[in-house]
């Protein structure tokens, strides 16, 4: 379970440091909050921000969730796996935004896989009770 937990805390570090990225393109493009409009350049930064806690909301219950269910090192490395696809996507979309796509799959299908495998962990718990 310590691989999913350090998994969990570097999720919550990445997040962090795309928070301090909004920051650092706010003072760079000149930006005075609490404006969240006005140049595309930051703008670019504040979406890799806000996706990422959109995403985040569905990653860390369902890596837990599944972790439950299943071997701790596979779940852990679907997350590494997730954790690899923001950076991809921070790093697409600051450049280009039309080229996000990978970035948006690599962190989008683990957390597809890991509802159904935590669905799966449930279902077979309950079915067995």
């Amino acid at each position: 379970m310590a691989w999913v937990q350090l998994v969990a805390l570097l999720a919550l570090l990445e997040c962090f440091f795309f928070a301090y990225a909004v920051g650092k393109a706010r003072e760079t493009y000149q930006l005075k909050a609490p404006a969240t409009t006005g140049n595309e350049n930051f703008e670019r930064y504040f979406r890799v921000q806000q996706n990422t806690i959109e995403q985040m909301i569905l990653f860390l219950p369902s890596l837990f969730i599944a972790a439950a269910y299943w071997p701790a090192q596979w779940v852990a490395a679907l997350g590494a796996i997730y954790l690899v696809g923001r950076i991809v996507y921070y790093r697409a979309y600051v450049r280009d935004p039309r080229s996000r796509s990978l970035g948006f799959l690599l962190s989008s299908a683990p957390i597809i896989l890991l509802v159904v495998a935590g669905a799966i962990g449930v279902v077979r718990v309950l079915l067995s009770s």
